[in-house]
């Protein structure tokens, strides 16, 4: 079996990981981590970064610092879902609209009309590396005084209009799971832009709630809790896995889209004859990080007998994605979708991801490429 996925495996990751074991560097915020934190701040120019257990945290401490009982939060359907549990989770209500089918992102011209005064929050969230029209998203937030949270989890290392995604909006969250461009196995981290008081409250919810870090630095003379947070700390063996990634950031980068593009190359034949749609990178996308390869089927029941012939057939693992939250129980208990579903759904049914994974080799994805145009000839 072709797996779908496989996390970057160096030797310096294993080397440092036994290096944090040794020095009895286990828990969270010692060396590793602190080296983590300095090259996200340094990299991607915000002014605090905080490595947490996953993507999914990033998300729940933000939504800490954004919203309260009662609130709302702008979010599309077509995501994971934390991009909208998280907020929940906090009492607020998921609002969701509709996508644009070039990007699977939200239609930022959606989301004006989706505003109330109950409105705190908009999360965008950057489908497959590619960002959301974030232009025209931090305009609506600056005209109603509303927070951006950016849902980066697939869109580390990826630019808009030369902008690091999850660093144009208030935070930015990402993901280091083990499916992404940059793994921990399970992690992530939160990122806030430019808020110096936001990013201290985000340090402090991370730490319980409580005044830790600043009573450690000396800032304070009392360790109190102060409000609600939880323990967000990963471990610095965790870090010291990811750490030798980020300084060759631009090396994976540049490895996963040579393989974006080989598949782009070979199965542009089969979207001439009209059998299938190319994902598209658009030109605000001034830096791609490859995180994944899809394209568009016909319809649902092709799908479904494509992603069974090549999982039983030709033993290669290629997967669908999300099922829109609002058509989920969930969705519907805890949110609404606003507007019309003109292509959240339709879309969502035909889209089929293929494997990709950093050093997969070209050997390997020639295979792919074989079997996608032998069922085609069927």
């Amino acid at each position: 079996m072709i797996r779908f996925h496989f996390p970057p495996v160096l030797e310096d990751s294993i080397k440092y990981m036994e290096q944090a074991m040794r020095n009895g560097e286990t828990c969270g915020d010692y060396s590793f981590s602190l080296k983590c934190r300095e090259w996200l701040q340094e990299n991607m120019g915000v002014v605090d970064a905080y490595l947490v257990t996953s993507g999914t945290d990033a998300l729940e401490l933000a939504a800490m610092c954004t919203v309260e009982p009662g609130d709302e939060v702008i979010v599309p359907s077509f995501t994971f879902v934390t991009s909208a549990s998280s907020f929940v989770r906090q009492g607020a209500k998921a609002v969701f609209v509709d996508i644009r089918p070039d990007t699977m992102n939200i239609d930022e011209n959606l989301i004006e009309d989706a505003i109330t005064d109950k409105t705190k929050v908009i999360c965008p969230v950057h489908y497959a590396g590619v960002g959301a029209e974030m232009d025209k998203i931090m305009e609506i937030a600056k005209k109603y005084n509303l927070k951006v949270v950016e849902d980066a989890a697939q869109g580390v290392y990826s630019q808009y209009k030369g902008q690091n995604l999850g660093a144009i909006g208030d935070i930015g969250c990402y993901s280091f799971h083990e499916t992404k461009n940059y793994s921990m196995g399970e992690g992530g981290a939160t990122l806030f832009r430019d808020d110096a008081a936001l990013g201290d409250e985000g340090e402090r919810r991370r730490e319980s709630g409580t005044n830790r870090r600043r009573y450690i630095r000396g800032e304070l003379d009392k360790y109190t809790w102060e409000f609600l947070g939880s323990s967000f700390l990963p471990s610095d063996i965790l870090a010291a896995n990811l750490y030798p990634q980020l300084l060759i950031a631009g090396e994976i980068n540049d490895n996963r889209n040579h393989y974006w593009n080989m598949y782009a190359e070979q199965l542009a034949d089969l979207e001439k004859e009209g059998l299938i749609e190319l994902q598209k990178i658009p030109e605000s996308c001034t830096r791609f990080n490859a995180h994944m390869f899809y394209f568009k089927m016909k319809d649902i029941d092709q799908r479904t007998e494509f992603i069974r012939y090549m999982m039983e057939d030709k033993k290669i693992k290629v997967m669908s994605h999300y099922i829109p939250l609002h058509d989920t129980n969930g969705g519907r208990k805890y949110g609404r979708f606003h507007g019309e579903d003109k292509w959240t759904t339709k879309e969502s049914e035909r889209l089929v991801r293929m494997p990709l994974y950093y050093n997969m080799g070209d050997d390997t994805v020639e295979l792919i490429v074989e079997a996608v145009k032998e069922f085609y000839k069927k």
